[in-house]
C-alpha cells in the first residue's frame, strides 16, 4: 500500500475534528457501520439538527460519505480519503462504540426510522 503524506494543516484539520468526542465516537461507529441519522439521534441523545451539524462538518472534510434512501441519509466512512490511513492508525487507541448500536438494535430502534 502506498503510503500518503499529508500536508501538517490536513492532518491539524483531521485531529482537531476527533478533538469532539461526539465525531469520535461517530467515526468509530462508521468504521464498521454504515448508520442513519435518526440511530445517531438515539445514541447520543441529541437533537437531530445537532447531529447533521457534526455529520457536516465530517461530510465537508471528506471523511465521511453520505447516501439517500427515500427520506433518510446514511453515512459511511469514505475509506477512499487520503485521511483515512491516519484515522485508521487513531481507531485502535479509540473505545469500542460497537455496543451502542447493539444496544440500539436490543431496543428495536436500529433503522426504526427507515421502516
Amino acid at each position: 500500500m502506498e503510503k500518503t503524506i499529508m500536508a501538517i494543516e490536513q492532518v491539524a484539520g483531521v485531529l482537531k475534528l476527533f478533538g469532539d468526542k461526539t465525531r469520535l465516537a461517530m467515526i468509530s461507529l462508521l468504521a464498521h457501520n454504515e448508520c442513519c441519522v435518526c440511530e445517531f439521534v438515539e445514541i447520543f441523545q441529541m437533537s437531530q439538527p445537532a447531529i447533521s451539524q457534526h455529520l457536516r462538518k465530517l461530510k465537508d472534510s471528506g471523511l465521511v460519505k453520505e447516501r439517500r434512501s427515500g427520506q433518510w441519509m446514511f453515512f459511511s466512512l469514505n475509506k477512499e480519503n487520503e485521511a483515512y490511513p491516519l484515522i485508521r492508525s487513531l481507531l485502535p487507541h479509540v473505545p469500542d462504540q460497537k455496543e451502542r448500536l447493539e444496544a440500539l438494535e436490543a431496543e428495536g430502534l436500529r433503522m426504526s426510522c427507515c421502516d
